[in-house]
């Protein structure tokens, strides 16, 4: 992966609450950005992964903000790690995506900005159902090898432009996103990554699903004021 100079702050600790629980994140937002990204990624990995945190990197140089945080807790992933609990609890999921946007849009400094989520794996499912359920408030979803399958009877209701990126190797799962394709009824687009498999870990496969993600949501995100003051 190529190496890419940050034009903000480094990221900051925050804790997120969501229910019982607090979640742990990173939150960076350059100070141009005009609009938000909140990343939900699958089983296994947590704000923590390579892969993420380049998308992240990438991302804010397109002037958005990213919040990278857990949709587990520390003893949840542990649990899961042994017996899948929640891997594919997409409610729970969804629903620690929501709370996380509403604190988004509580603070003083961020809520300007426009949400968009990127979703991985089941987290692409978590993104959906969460995006059906908050409705126009979500400016864009993106998924990188997600499972919007199982985000089920949401797919039809979400309103969000929605970018499904999946790599040409990856069959299964290729073959589920295009049968969710079919069902969304948004603005929409599917990318297949010539050559790629499931992490996208060929040369310059993530370096695409980067720069996908970056347009998509520069495209589709822009601060809520500007937004209602435009015609």
């Amino acid at each position: 992966m190529k190496e890419h100079k940050l034009s903000e702050p480094q990221g900051r600790d925050v804790l997120i609450p969501s229910g019982p629980e607090t979640l742990e994140g990173e939150l960076a937002v350059p100070l141009s950005a005009g609009g938000i990204v909140l990343f939900a990624h699958g089983s296994g990995s947590s704000r923590h992964s390579p892969r993420n945190q380049y998308v992240a990197r990438v991302i804010r140089e397109a002037d958005v903000g990213t919040l990278l945080f857990d949709l587990l807790t520390r003893e949840e992933e542990a649990l899961d790690l042994m017996t899948g609990q929640f891997r594919f609890d997409i409610g729970l999921l969804a629903g620690r995506l929501v709370d996380a946007t509403r604190w988004v849009a509580a603070r003083h400094d961020l809520q300007d900005l426009r949400a968009g989520y990127f979703g991985s794996s089941t987290g692409g499912a978590a993104a959906l159902v969460a995006a059906a359920a908050i409705g126009e408030e979500i400016g864009a979803v993106v998924s990188r090898g997600g499972r919007p399958d199982l985000a089920g009877p949401a797919l039809p209701r979400v309103v969000s432009p929605t970018l499904l990126i999946v790599g040409e190797r990856d069959e299964v799962v290729l073959r589920l996103n295009e049968e969710a394709y079919a069902n969304l009824q948004c603005k929409k687009e599917l990318v297949i990554i010539p050559g790629a498999t499931h992490l996208f870990e060929e040369r310059g496969a993530l370096e695409k699903v980067a720069g996908l993600a970056a347009r998509w949501f520069r495209e589709h995100l822009q601060p809520t004021r500007q937004a209602a003051a435009s015609p």
